[in-house]
């Protein structure tokens, strides 16, 4: 393994590390977007901007009670393209949810990926934090992909995929999720640029 990919690999456990413990997240946190902004094919500004767009989402969901109170609802941005993942009790709620997402600045497109169902418990979201965590080392594993380009979200066992990548990346990333244990489903929702 590279000495990149063994920092990065650092970095990965230590963010997760924190999302259990919080004594290192301040460390691990500026580990992991240090590198992210170092390897990302995003400008600084539209790091930033994504950033600013999951707050505001969920600021602006949080303003709608009924949607916050009965939804549970995850906010990711990458290039100014949002997913949102999680449950809705019905397809209503589902539709304010994007409608409220897609009016926040700067956003330029909403994947909605919410399911009508009751919101998961806190043991199904602590197993996609693992898995999340075992796909992005299995990336970082693999020799010829920059695994910091790739954005991964995981919902009830199924991992989004995300990140400005070639199409030969994107199947390398997808190919190598879809033999991580535990992953039921793999959805693309990559940028595609031409090298």
């Amino acid at each position: 393994m590279s000495i990149t990919k063994k920092l990065l690999f650092f970095a990965i456990i230590a963010a997760q590390t924190a999302l259990l413990g919080g004594c290192v997240a301040a460390v691990g946190a500026g580990v992991v977007t240090g590198a992210a902004v170092a390897y990302d094919r995003r400008s600084a500004g539209t790091f930033v901007d994504d950033e600013l767009i999951e707050l505001k989402s969920i600021g602006a969901l949080q303003d709608d009670s009924e949607l916050w109170n009965y939804s549970h609802i995850s906010v990711t941005s990458f290039n100014n393209i949002v997913l949102l993942t999680g449950e809705c009790p019905s397809e209503a709620l589902r539709q304010r949810a994007a409608e409220i997402v897609a009016k926040v600045q700067k956003v330029r497109k909403v994947h909605n990926e919410i399911i009508i169902a009751a919101p998961t418990s806190m043991m199904s979201r602590s197993e996609d934090t693992v898995l999340t965590g075992k796909v992005k080392t299995a990336l970082l594993n693999k020799e010829d992909l920059e695994a910091t380009r790739v954005k991964v979200v995981t919902e009830d066992g199924v991992v989004y995929l995300m990140g400005l990548v070639t199409q030969k990346e994107a199947d390398a990333a997808t190919e190598v999720t879809r033999r991580v244990g535990g992953v039921k489903r793999v959805v693309r929702i990559f940028e595609y640029i031409d090298t």
